[in-house]
């Protein structure tokens, strides 16, 4: 099978792992992939693409990295050209502006092409732009790909007109180990990963932490990611005085060997599509404490059943949650190793390469 995924780009974020994770698999098992990233700026992986897939950055192939209309018009163009060139069974694409994109390039090209939300479209903030573009295209697809059966049963409601909605998750990425805690002497952390952005919340683990720093003597915040609000958290941590506590620890390229180490995760999501990081710290038998945002937690953790759950933006439920996790040695145990195992059966990548088979097969494709 001949496969082409299109993604923004190939930084360090949620979806670029999974794309990067699929077609790695992908190819593995010797289908012919072709990742392109679309983003006019070009770039460099952060996440290791398999030489056995064709990596053609859209920006080297147009020859011009400027931002104006003149050169979107050109890049369409380009990608058109270089779809039709692979003869693809199927496209794929992650994020709003690579599925219009995707939606205008393969028109009359006669290829299957299955476009991918990576959060709630409820509850993003994307631009009115794209709202609107994604209103008015998305229906020209095969098929749209969510990642939680929530979203499905409402995305009908703002992108009138679909063929088919579907919802695939976010596969756990292979090499996953257990959590190691071989060191008993060493400071115990309680871990945050997640791009240092409004919709992460970060500022309510640390005052949730602040509050609980001189009880838990013995526990440090680790705080792995990168954004915008760098400074002003970094400011923050030094107000509440908890430099020596409280790490900004910047980006990780395999952040389940971050979470190896660690004794509990926290996640203060405003909204998410399928938190990588969560499944992630749950697939390593961490502990984890999350809000119960829209969308992902409640269906990763089956209802909270194998995480603590608490309310979005309620910060005294967090606040209860940490000082339950980070006082009882026993619960962590038992909820790290039920979290684990759950997340094993449901979510391994070979479980999630036959749901993307079944999509396959919807649309005509024989995988």
């Amino acid at each position: 099978m001949r496969i082409i995924l299109l993604t923004s780009s190939l930084d360090s974020g949620g979806a670029e792992r999974v794309a990067t994770t699929l077609c790695n698999a992908w190819a593995a098992r010797g289908d012919f992939v072709t990742l392109i990233p679309t983003f006019s700026g070009g770039g460099t992986p952060f996440f290791k693409v398999s030489d056995s897939v064709d990596l053609v950055y859209l920006a080297d192939v147009v020859g011009c990295r400027n931002k104006n209309i003149f050169n979107y018009f050109q890049r369409l163009l380009t990608l058109r050209r270089l779809i039709k060139s692979k003869e693809p069974d199927v496209v794929i694409s992650f994020l709003p502006n690579v599925n219009v994109a995707a939606i205008l390039s393969t028109v009359l090209l006669n290829v299957p092409l299955i476009i991918g939300e990576r959060t709630d479209p409820s509850s993003d903030h994307r631009p009115p732009f794209w709202k609107i573009a994604c209103r008015l295209s998305y229906r020209f697809s095969d098929m749209l790909t969510v990642q939680t059966d929530s979203v499905v049963s409402s995305v009908g409601q703002i992108y009138t007109g679909l063929r088919m909605v579907r919802s695939v998750p976010n596969p756990l990425p292979e090499g996953v180990e257990a959590q190691d805690r071989q060191d008993s002497n060493r400071r115990k952390v309680l871990l945050s990963l997640g791009r240092l952005s409004d919709e992460k919340q970060i500022g309510d683990i640390i005052k949730a932490f602040s509050q609980v720093a001189n009880k838990f003597t013995d526990w440090d915040l680790n705080i792995f990611g990168e954004g915008p609000l760098r400074q002003a958290l970094d400011e923050e941590i030094k107000n509440l005085q908890l430099s020596d506590r409280v790490f900004l620890k910047g980006n990780t390229l395999r952040p389940w060997d971050v979470m190896s180490t660690s004794d509990a995760f926290i996640m203060t999501s405003k909204f998410e599509g399928f938190p990588n990081s969560l499944l992630e710290a749950m697939g390593v038998g961490l502990p984890c404490i999350a809000y119960d945002c829209p969308s992902g937690p409640r269906e990763i953790t089956r209802n909270g059943v194998d995480a603590i759950l608490v309310p979005v933006n309620d910060q005294n439920s967090l606040l209860g949650g940490v000082i339950e996790l980070m006082g009882n040695e026993a619960l962590r145990e038992s909820l790290g190793a039920q979290a684990r195992e759950s997340i094993l059966k449901r979510y391994q990548l070979s479980t999630v390469l036959d749901r993307w088979d079944e999509l396959f097969c919807e649309v005509g494709v024989s995988a």
